[in-house]
């Protein structure tokens, strides 16, 4: 019963990376919005019940690809104001990782798609964030919550910029982003002598 079950999980996730791949190559050709069923089913050799085994639609491919992009990264306030900033932990993980995997490119050079990462990080991120500049600063959940989507807007615009740009030095850019953001946030912290990475 267990190899039994092992056997599918196994072939789930080979099923499901199929796909997934199949559409980043697909995305690669052409918009979002045109990319069908389909067509996904004749590039990946599998039947339209095999896709709808393990996919609703579309959208909930790109979302397991958007989910599977934010895996084993840290939280962005973690990120921006962890000390000692050493250069091998400057860049926020979500950017390193895109720069480092490029079948995720191609997603920020579709502009639907641009605005769903930004709804996927603030389902993962925004809580925390927001809570914490909250709590280290006097500014208002609507005020916290403003910095963080012109925070993240600029950094999804800087990664599309540099993708599309094919920029060798985004390393660089990013820590200049990251040192702008900081600075920025650190004139609204309170410095009462609380541990500032809490």
């Amino acid at each position: 019963m267990e190899t039994k079950e092992r056997k599918e999980d196994r072939r789930t996730k080979y099923t499901r990376q199929v796909i997934k791949d199949t559409f980043l190559k697909l995305l690669e050709k052409k918009a979002y919005p045109k990319i069908t069923v389909t067509e996904i089913c004749k590039l990946a050799e599998i039947n339209r019940g095999t896709f709808y085994l393990h996919y609703y639609d579309m959208d909930d491919v790109l979302d397991d690809i958007l989910t599977e992009m934010l895996e084993d990264t840290k939280s962005v306030e973690e990120h921006l104001m962890c000390p000692g900033r050493a250069a091998s932990n400057c860049t926020f993980p979500f950017c390193h990782k895109v720069h480092n995997t490029p079948r995720y490119q191609v997603l920020f050079l579709d502009d639907i798609i641009s605005s769903k990462i930004i709804e996927k990080i603030a389902n993962v991120y925004k809580e925390g964030y927001v809570t914490w500049l909250m709590s280290h600063s006097l500014l208002t959940f609507e005020q916290a919550e403003a910095v963080f989507y012109f925070q993240m807007n600029g950094c999804l615009t800087i990664n599309k910029l540099t993708i599309r740009n094919r920029c060798g030095d985004w390393r660089k850019i990013q820590n200049t982003i990251d040192s702008f953001i900081k600075a920025g946030l650190e004139s609204f912290l309170i410095h009462d002598g609380r541990d500032e990475t809490q």
